[in-house]
């Protein structure tokens, strides 16, 4: 029998930028979340006994700030040396051969592959060969898949490759190959990285994404972990276990307004999502972007008294327990209970207006003329501090606010529906 993990792209030290803009973000439970999420690895090795770990690729962020990322991974293959476990690892696009550019010896455990050529690495004391090749360069444009030699007969054959496979949203195509180039070589378990997701493509052959052990921000939600694999005497894949590795989880709170017309209600509703994304992380923080759907009677409030409902939401994370969950942003995407079309059609002017309102945030990119006229004579770093906050997601932001306070204006009177 024989047992190995499977991860990638644990990013040691990932910088996670923009932290200090967010008031309250504990930063240095986020920063050190990576290293923590690794010794879990290590631990999680050492706890089942197992005989390998394959990282295949990022185990860097790119190039180490000093010495001191090295030897943290340096320590933790030292544990593994103790306990008789072998490490093979690969290097990717973030830590390529032309990007690290420190290097620290490393122990006799920890075998790294070739970034010239594919490599065919024994695993001694076990009928396993484990073929492999890191990344030269930042950008590999080509497949690699098919330098891979064949299947060795009579071996348990595991390929390990950086790959986007044939592409997925949010990551850049490095090494892409189809299933088929990997089907092709007869391996009996592909143990993949670069798609920081978890996925399982095929199970005959395995063929695996691990995930990345670690989220890093608001687009990399649910749990992150790694992969224990049992291969039989029959050199067959017994079984294919996942073990979550994050010490904090990402997670995205959609709550629904629709039929809520009280503060109070609202913000218990957003309470109960917290508490049950709190009991579902098993003792992790929650790192929360709230999202507040739902056609409600709110939707004027929560527009023009954000900085209030900002704080009443962060008084309900704080009701979860020290460090249960950090709210990193706060989406408000609910709809008013009136009618925008029949709004319109009440007189000419409430037309004129919906009508502006509903211009594409595309043809409002750039400042107004007259706002453009009126910052060049400010000084330059508030001329740009206004440019920065009229940009990207900040200005589309600020005219759903600006549209959701008039037409809240527009569709009541008194705080009563026309």
């Amino acid at each position: 029998m024989f047992r190995f993990i499977h991860a990638a792209d644990p990013h040691l030290d990932s910088p996670l930028r923009g932290l200090e803009a967010h008031e309250g973000a504990p930063i240095a439970l986020l920063r050190g979340a990576t290293r923590r999420a690794f010794e879990n690895l290590v631990q999680l090795a050492v706890d089942e006994a197992v005989h390998a770990v394959v990282i295949a690729g990022d185990l860097y962020d790119g190039d180490w700030k000093d010495y001191s990322t090295g030897l943290f991974f340096r320590s933790q293959m030292v544990r593994l040396l103790e306990k008789g476990i072998s490490v093979y690892l690969i290097a990717g696009n973030h830590d390529a051969a032309s990007v690290i550019s420190k290097r620290l010896s490393l122990p006799e455990n920890v075998h790294v592959f070739s970034t010239r050529t594919t490599e065919s690495k024994e695993v001694p004391g076990h009928p396993v060969v484990i073929h492999g090749r890191g990344f030269p360069n930042r950008a590999v444009p080509e497949n690699l898949a098919k330098e891979y030699p064949s299947a060795i007969l009579g071996k348990f054959n595991l390929g390990l490759l950086h790959t986007s496979l044939n592409g997925r949203p949010g990551h850049d195509t490095y090494a892409p190959c189809g299933e088929t180039d990997l089907r092709e070589k007869g391996y009996d378990y592909w143990a993949l990285g670069h798609i920081h997701q978890p996925e399982v493509i095929s199970q005959d052959p395995w063929i695996v994404f691990a995930g990345n052990c670690q989220g890093r921000h608001a687009r990399e939600t649910g749990p992150r972990g790694c992969r224990l694999i049992t291969v039989n005497d029959s050199l067959e894949v017994e079984s294919v276990d996942w073990h979550p590795l994050d010490v904090v989880r990402w997670k995205e709170l959609a709550v629904n307004l629709t039929k809520s017309d009280s503060e109070s209600d609202a913000l218990r509703r957003i309470g109960d999502a917290m508490e049950d994304a709190v009991a579902a992380a098993e003792g992790r923080l929650v790192a929360a972007r709230i999202v507040i759907t739902g056609a409600t009677s709110l939707h004027g409030s929560l527009h023009r008294d954000f900085q209030r409902w900002r704080a009443e939401v962060q008084a309900k994370a704080q009701d979860q327990g020290e460090e249960a969950i950090w709210i990193e942003r706060i989406a408000i995407s609910t709809t008013p209970l009136y009618d925008v079309a029949q709004l319109a059609e009440r007189d000419d002017l409430t037309r004129i207006v919906v009508e502006s309102l509903n211009q594409d945030n595309a043809e409002l990119a750039a400042l107004p003329s007259e706002i453009e006229d009126m910052l060049q004579v400010l000084p330059l770093e508030v001329r740009r501090e206004v440019e920065a906050e009229w940009s990207g997601d900040n200005r589309n932001a600020v005219l759903s606010d600006v549209r959701a306070i008039i037409l809240d204006a527009l569709g009541t009177k008194g705080g009563e529906a026309p």
